[in-house]
């Protein structure tokens, strides 16, 4: 089994569904909208983490996975568990399965998913396939800035209501 580091990507961030969460007046509340973010580097994750939680804060879940066969796993827990996946940001050049075959597979799935292809190295073809073939919302590139992560899910995320 891999180390993940970093205290297990905190935890793994994995607020589950079923588990309840204090809000202000503490009452407990249940999540059961989830931001899937897929990137084979630690640092991205850390990065995505800190910036989805400083916007959003805790109206969403937030799960992270460093590969694509990893997330499909993710993908499917969350399903078998109720929980409605928004948004899957997904970097692009990662061993196995490159972002925008992912994200295609994703789409055959679950269309109505938002996806959103993160990328320092994707070349205009792949992200040509995933307009086609997977309703990409947007492509960002690395290094992206917060303001515009933050645009495009919250654009995204208006999609889906």
């Amino acid at each position: 089994m891999r180390d993940f580091g970093i205290s297990d990507i905190f935890d793994r961030l994995r607020y589950r569904a079923g588990q309840a969460h204090l809000s202000k007046g503490k009452t407990p509340i249940m999540l059961k909208k989830a931001i899937l973010c897929v990137d084979d580097e630690e640092i991205i994750l850390t990065s995505l983490r800190d910036q989805l939680q400083n916007h959003f804060g805790t109206r969403y879940m937030y799960e992270f996975a460093e590969s694509a066969d990893e997330a499909l796993d993710i993908i499917g827990e969350l399903y078998d568990e109720d929980v409605e996946i928004l948004i899957i940001v997904s970097d692009w050049l990662m061993p196995n399965m490159k972002g925008d075959e992912f994200l295609i597979r994703v789409h055959e799935q679950f269309p109505g998913i938002v996806k959103v292809l993160l990328t320092g190295h994707a070349d205009e073809a792949a992200i040509k396939r995933a307009e086609k073939y997977a309703n990409l919302h947007r492509c960002l590139y690395k290094p992206w800035s917060e303001e515009d992560l933050i645009e495009t899910l919250t654009s995204g995320l208006e999609r889906n209501l």
